[in-house]
């Protein structure tokens, strides 16, 4: 037990809340860092609870930083301190050497110059929190590495590749390339890395001269040696002008305590947290709850309009007939097999894991394993593969055909429903509206540039708040006041949920306003519908998404319509390609490539070799899969110009605007 006087400065970040308490020669006597998963008031809490077991009879200043910090001082009626001022302090202190500090947090990065007579000048990312650490934490999910598997496989890798660090979308489809192309992963985490210091040199420092030496605080420069290395290596300073003070992830904190010292205010650790504890929270904007109450929810389960895929699942002995559907997607690999009367024999769906092949080879290993264990057989009569891997797996197992998504996803519809008059498909990344007119597509919407209305959207925010997506969807389904968050990129939507969270609302009304701003950003962000009758009456709902009743629900609400979907939303596309390959069968264009079993020996022996496309003057990377099989496929082309993804039948690609020209 320690009495005496002490001095508490918090940090409430983006994702982390940081706690010191400072003695009286301003030397840490305590200090914590936490993620907090947009629970600030339960680490808040305990934290205060454990100071106050420690420092049990003792007096403190206090002040609070940080972007969540804000509104807990001012309900607090604590004193509250600007990031940058708080962070500057101690190196004014303790650094006057310091030419440039360089900070990056959960979504924020800062530089700061320091003029040899003069005030510094200071540098934020305003729009963008590509280059900071929620950045970082994306892509290691996406290779599924932790942070410190990351920092370890940069460490050791060989080769930088072009990445997009400006925004987690485009990064995200320029790692699962890499990924795809089995680049090694260490190689992607450099890069990854390389990317991050690149963007934070040019949306910061924007040509202003770094003078070293460089000092770095912050999570990420702190648990990162790699990261620190590659502003090394691009500012070309020697490693010993690169300085990691001690406490570096504490900054800020150690900036809010040492500000704290000027004020007269002076509280126990029980009266702090009483204070944070009978503060009122501001009264957020709200949405209608999705559901009343918990019967009104059971009873929508029961009711709603789910149309079930007809299955039949394989009998012992038996002797079938059948056709396979493969969706190969940006995340996740689905597998269908249908049997001449298109009933569902078998399913698979599983996480890429960054190797797609692998995964369908799996998947259809499985497959014929329940034959065998069946003592069963099945002769595939014609097979088809959509979406982000078709060529590849096309060329991997001869599989029959490749089929655009957009059309997979509207066979499928038209199964369900033939007279669907709109579909929309929401998956991982992408975001696929379809709309139909007498059984004919007469327009198509792709999300380009944003993933604000898709999957990962969602999957990441439950990350944050430490949820799985089941938990997250109760809670949302659930919330009494969904917030009203608006149709915003995740960039803008993390501001606007750590408003939601300094104004106290709960975790439940966080999930149900991010449920609704999912169809928010799909209608009138993407789509920017201007009539919702456009979208006629029969409505069908596509993609693993759907499976979240609270997105599901919030389509009802906002829409007005009846929605109809499936029990396996998620494996529309491959029932669509799955029934494309019987329509070519009962048509007569099957070509009998793909040879079951047998097809699969082997197919993740490949050799692999980088080439360099000189069709142009961009010089695109491009790599040759060659299979065992003799097929080969071309990837990292950005046009069609020198190479075609499935060469057995694709031709070289053209210029529209010659063939235009000549034809007049």
């Amino acid at each position: 037990m320690n009495v005496g006087n002490y001095k508490i400065g918090l940090d409430a970040g983006s994702t982390t809340m940081k706690f010191v308490v400072l003695d009286e020669n301003n030397d840490f006597v305590y200090k914590s860092y936490r993620r907090h998963q947009a629970d600030l008031k339960r680490i808040f809490e305990e934290e205060m609870r454990l100071i106050n077991k420690l420092f049990s009879d003792s007096f403190f200043t206090i002040a609070i930083t940080g972007s969540a910090g804000m509104g807990i001082a001012e309900r607090m009626n604590i004193p509250f301190v600007q990031e940058i001022v708080a962070s500057v302090k101690p190196i004014r202190q303790k650094f006057p050497q310091i030419r440039t500090m360089l900070d990056l947090g959960g979504e924020d990065a800062k530089m700061v110059f320091f003029a040899e007579n003069g005030r510094p000048d200071i540098r934020m990312n305003g729009s963008c929190a590509g280059g900071t650490g929620a950045f970082i934490d994306q892509m290691a999910s996406l290779m599924n590495i932790s942070i410190e598997q990351l920092g370890e496989e940069a460490a050791c890798a060989e080769k930088i590749y072009p990445i997009a660090s400006r925004c987690g979308v485009f990064a995200k489809t320029d790692v699962q390339n890499l990924m795809a192309r089995n680049v090694a992963i260490s190689d992607i985490a450099l890069s990854t890395l390389y990317a991050v210091a690149l963007q934070i040199i040019t949306s910061l420092a924007r040509g202003y001269t770094i003078f070293p030496p460089l000092l770095c605080i912050g999570g990420p420069l702190t648990f990162i040696p790699a990261l620190r290395q590659q502003f090394v290596k691009i500012f070309n300073i020697p490693n010993d002008q690169l300085i990691l003070p001690d406490n570096s992830e504490y900054f800020p904190a150690f900036g809010a305590a040492l500000h704290a010292e000027n004020q007269n205010l002076m509280l126990t650790a029980g009266q702090i947290i009483r204070r944070y504890s009978q503060s009122r929270h501001a009264a957020e904007t709200s949405m209608p709850p999705l559901f009343e109450n918990k019967n009104m929810y059971k009873t929508w389960k029961q009711t709603r309009n789910m149309r079930p895929i007809p299955q039949n699942k394989i009998k012992p002995y038996s002797r079938t007939r059948g056709f396979i559907g493969i969706d190969s997607g940006s995340t996740t690999t689905k597998i269908v097999v249908i049997n001449e009367h298109c009933d569902l024999v078998y399913r698979y769906y599983a996480l890429n894991e960054g190797n797609s092949l692998k995964k369908t080879v799996e998947g259809l290993q499985d497959f014929y394993q329940n034959l065998q264990e069946k003592r069963a057989m099945m002769q595939i009569l014609s097979s088809a593969v959509t979406g982000y891997g078709e060529d590849l797996i096309r060329s991997a197992l001869w599989i029959d055909f490749g089929i655009v998504e957009t059309m997979a996803h509207l066979a499928g519809a038209q199964y369900i429903d033939p007279q669907v008059s709109f579909i929309l498909d929401i998956g991982g990344q992408d975001m696929k509206s379809i709309f139909v007119d007498k059984g004919i597509i007469s327009n198509i919407e792709l999300n380009e540039a944003c993933s604000s209305g898709c999957g990962s959207f969602l999957q990441n925010f439950a990350s944050t708040m430490n949820l799985t997506l089941d938990s997250f969807t109760q809670k949302a389904c659930l919330a009494r006041r969904p917030c009203n968050l608006g149709s915003r990129c995740t960039v803008f939507m993390n501001s606007k949920v750590k408003q939601a969270l300094r104004e106290g609302a709960g975790i439940d009304d966080i999930a149900g306003g991010l449920a609704y701003s999912v169809i928010k950003n799909c209608l009138f962000k993407v789509l920017k519908i201007n009539s919702l009758d456009s979208l006629g009456e029969h409505i069908v709902v596509q993609g693993g998404t759907f499976r979240n009743d609270a997105v599901y629900r919030a389509l009802e609400l906002l829409s007005g319509k009846t929605i109809f979907s499936t029990d396996n939303p998620e494996l529309m596309g491959a029932f669509g390609a799955a029934i494309h390959a019987r329509k070519q069968w009962q048509e007569g264009r099957a070509t009998g490539n793909f040879a079951g079993e047998i097809s699969l020996k082997n197919s993740l022996n490949v050799r692999q070799s980088e080439l360099q496309c000189k069709g142009c003057a961009n010089r695109c990377s491009v790599v040759r899969f060659k299979f065992a099989n003799g097929n080969i496929c071309y990837a990292g082309n950005k046009c069609e110009k020198m190479f075609a993804g499935f060469v057995h039948e694709q031709q070289k690609g053209f210029n529209a605007f010659d063939r235009k020209f000549i034809n007049g």
